[in-house]
């Protein structure tokens, strides 16, 4: 069975590929660009993820004999474009946000120079890894933020498409997650892992406490046990029993969780656990876990909410045409939409983020090139600027740096850095405006 991606894309991508081989335009530069018209959900910031898995299926994107022979048999395209896919290799340029970074309504999140015919080919791939990778980095942020410091690990995979479930785990991991349940985010990405038992293994055994004793035996009294299968204050005392008072934690996975991990902890604190934490896993969301901050929980366990955007599974993102340039010409001409609601701006555009005396962000100015050369997207104006364009993948190669769990790392440590400069305001879990103005000059 073939690992190619070549096939995860739209018919009409080919198809225009073959009529604008058929009319000379297949090979002229083009400019196509990411971004959002809004903010999914009405939230105040987005955060930019899945950049550095898109960058390495770009590079292995690649039309085998299979996918040729399928192409060929359902007469999608003709002989002479199955001809060009047969030795496509990306040799463009693609600059953007770093993956982690804070976005806004308008801003570039990706820019790909290419001919049309190989930056064409490139949009539904891109689409689908950034609008979903972003959700899942949009609701995750959040979580963090409602959260206040408690940690929080990643558990959606059995709500998800098994690889939607590995790009949910490093998304999240991005946006401030500690860890995940899935093995594979583990070995794929390099995000932590964590987890011990279910229901099902207390339920294997003749008594919860039988099921405790095996799994202490495993893991070790640092372990975390699972006291809501039969009767919560009933568990408690097993678990505390069987593991001693340095047991590692509780997890409660049902029930009304403010008042029940109040009485969980004066229990664990009346039996001697002191140090015993307590984790919660029970269908959360941001809203719920902001509304347990003045309870004594310790950590937190996500699923549904966040592989599913939490009610934003897209980030709205869109991939469109914004320059073309003629064979006997070195000049850009700008294109764009004009369609009511769906007015774009054309250009090559550089971006950069507006701090006052305090380092706080103040604005997000996106400014249009022109024909300028793409070194200028780079560049800031004054000290006041910090810039948001970085050059991801120079005439075909992709740098290093973004790829990989190296890279995963980076993007974590950089969201942070991004969410640390916003204003207050963009902490609001509540519906309203981007707490960023977009200038666009």
């Amino acid at each position: 069975m073939s690992t190619s991606t070549a096939l995860h894309t739209d018919r009409y991508e080919l198809t225009m590929i073959d009529a604008a081989l058929r009319d000379g335009t297949a090979h002229r530069r083009c400019l196509f660009e990411v971004f959002a018209r809004r903010l999914p959900g009405a939230r105040r910031y987005g955060i930019v993820a899945g950049t550095g898995r898109l960058l390495s299926l770009i590079a292995d994107l690649r039309f085998g004999d299979r996918e040729l022979e399928w192409l060929r048999a359902e007469r999608v395209v003709s002989e002479r474009t199955l001809d060009w896919l047969a030795d496509y290799r990306f040799s463009g340029s693609i600059d953007g946000y770093r993956e982690g970074e804070v976005y806004f309504p308008n801003s570039p999140l990706l820019t790909v120079e290419a001919s049309f015919a190989e930056g064409v080919l490139l949009e539904t791939l891109a689409l689908s890894v950034l609008n979903f990778d972003s959700a899942v980095a949009n609701a995750a942020t959040r979580m963090v933020t409602a959260a206040a410091g408690r940690p929080l690990a990643e558990m959606g995979s059995r709500r998800a498409n098994e690889e939607a479930a590995i790009a949910a785990s490093r998304a999240a991991y991005i946006a401030g997650f500690g860890a995940t349940s899935n093995l594979e985010a583990g070995l794929r990405w390099g995000v932590p892992t964590m987890g011990t038992a279910a229901h099902a293994f207390t339920l294997l055994h003749d008594s919860e406490e039988e099921a405790f004793r095996a799994q202490v035996d495993a893991l070790g009294p640092s372990t975390t046990l699972l006291v809501d299968t039969y009767d919560v204050q009933k568990g408690v005392e097993t678990a505390v029993r069987v593991a001693g008072t340095e047991l590692g934690a509780v997890r409660l996975d049902s029930g009304d969780l403010p008042v029940l991990v109040s009485e969980v902890r004066q229990q664990l604190d009346a039996l001697g656990a002191r140090n015993t934490k307590i984790t919660v896993t029970n269908d959360l969301d941001e809203f719920t876990i902001a509304a347990l901050s003045p309870s004594p929980v310790d950590s937190f366990g996500v699923g549904t909410s966040l592989v599913t955007g939490s009610g934003s599974p897209a980030a709205s993102m869109v991939y469109k045409l914004v320059a073309r340039r003629d064979d006997d010409s070195e000049e850009w001409t700008p294109v764009a939409k004009a369609s009511a609601g769906k007015v774009s701006r054309g250009g090559r555009k550089s971006a950069v983020r507006r701090l006052d005396a305090a380092g706080k962000a103040s604005a997000e100015v996106v400014r249009v090139l022109g024909s300028e050369p793409r070194e200028r997207a780079f560049e800031t104006r004054d000290a006041s600027e910090r810039g948001l364009i970085v050059p991801l993948v120079t005439d075909g190669v992709a740098d290093e740096r973004y790829l990989g769990a190296d890279g995963t790392r980076a993007a974590r440590a950089h969201r942070e850095s991004a969410v640390a400069e916003l204003p207050l305001g963009a902490l609001r879990l509540s519906r309203g405006e981007p707490v960023l103005e977009t200038i666009l000059e």
